[in-house]
């Protein structure tokens, strides 16, 4: 499944995917734009930054840049053309802070300086008010996303009820499937995520991110909490051939993963920590790679002291694993119990541990 970069992570740029790699258009500098009723024109005005300073718009689904060019007398401009309005992020110097936004076939203007990226203003895109006016609503609860904390559980019951709320009186905004998006973050509630999908308009679902949460529902229909995970068997790193059965008993984590997945690299303390803190309890991981290298994969493993058991038939994401489960995006996990349920799919960081604590007390 396609992983949303930045945004639909909900984890305001720290957290990305790896996905399978689709041709990415080169970026190119812009000169003189014009502005035309069918295509998008972006206008900044940067405070605080050099001459030559590069800006690159890039694309919301993989980070890449879109479109490169430079800020001249503190300004800059882009424009292009859109299917459907869509995530963009813009960068200063290949790096962040990130100007994040939507944007539709519009005449936008960006203003800000150099020290508050973030709090730059974005004017003239519809669908980018409407982005603005769901982040006001749910920012007293931003800590729920930005940490995955969810001890408080008074307060995800209140950001959940913003986020359906949301995603059902506009249902015909661009903007919906993010507000589904995070209200699933909160509940895990296949259902809801359901009839929130099919609430949305046409349009809506058509668009890269509605697309995306359709994706989500479909996945949701395979390998479902509260049924069991089919077993599979791969190459260990001695070639030895390991089967997930051979676990039964134990609570284990199946991490798909590669070591040259910048995401899964940046994940796997947290996986560590959890399994050097209940290891001891009955619980430990099956890692199973769409590596490629043999050496590059087992360099990783020792490199970030990947103890447990790791398996993979080196086919990249012909993964004979990754195929039987439909995995397209890395870093992604299922949690089974000792009889081989699905108990959660897809825990990161504190919400790993948090799971695994009221499972293993």
């Amino acid at each position: 499944m396609k992983k949303y970069f930045l945004v639909l992570m909900l984890i305001p740029f720290a957290g990305f995917a790896q996905v399978k790699a689709k041709k990415v258009t080169k970026a190119k500098v812009v000169e003189a734009p014009k502005p035309a009723a069918d295509s998008y024109t972006i206008n900044g005005t940067m405070t605080g930054f050099a001459d030559g300073t590069p800006v690159d718009l890039l694309n919301g689904q993989n980070g890449q840049p879109e479109l490169t060019t430079t800020i001249s007398n503190g300004k800059f401009s882009f424009t292009g053309k859109l299917s459907y309005p869509d995530v963009k992020l813009i960068s200063f110097n290949k790096t962040g802070p990130y100007i994040t936004m939507f944007i539709d076939n519009s005449v936008i203007t960006i203003t800000g300086n150099k020290d508050a990226i973030d709090q730059a203003v974005v004017k003239g895109s519809p669908t980018n008010d409407d982005f603005i006016a769901f982040n006001k609503q749910i920012g007293p609860y931003q800590k729920l996303f930005n940490e995955q904390e969810h001890s408080d559980a008074d307060a995800v019951n209140k950001a959940a009820v913003i986020t359906e709320e949301f995603a059902k009186k506009y249902k015909g905004s661009y903007v919906a499937p993010l507000a589904i998006y995070r209200n699933y973050f909160l509940t895990k509630n296949d259902v809801l995520l359901e009839q929130l999908y099919n609430n949305l308009e046409e349009t809506v679902k058509s668009s890269p991110i509605g697309a995306y949460i359709g994706q989500m529902v479909d996945e949701a229909k395979r390998n479902p909490v509260g049924k069991p995970l089919p077993d599979f068997e791969q190459p260990d790193t001695s070639g030895k051939m390991v089967k997930l059965s051979s676990l039964k008993g134990k609570y284990v984590l199946v991490d798909f993963w590669a070591s040259w997945c910048g995401p899964c690299r940046q994940e796997n303390p947290n996986v560590l920590n959890a399994f050097n803190r209940f290891k001891d309890k009955n619980f430990t991981v099956l890692g199973v790679s769409l590596d490629k290298n043999k050496e590059a994969w087992i360099k990783a493993i020792n490199d970030d002291g990947l103890t447990w058991t790791h398996m993979s038939d080196l086919k990249f994401w012909q993964n004979s694993v990754a195929q039987q489960f439909q995995i397209s995006s890395i870093p992604q996990n299922f949690l089974v119990d000792p009889s081989g349920i699905v108990i959660a799919k897809n825990l990161r960081g504190a919400a790993l541990e948090s799971k695994l604590e009221s499972l293993l007390k």
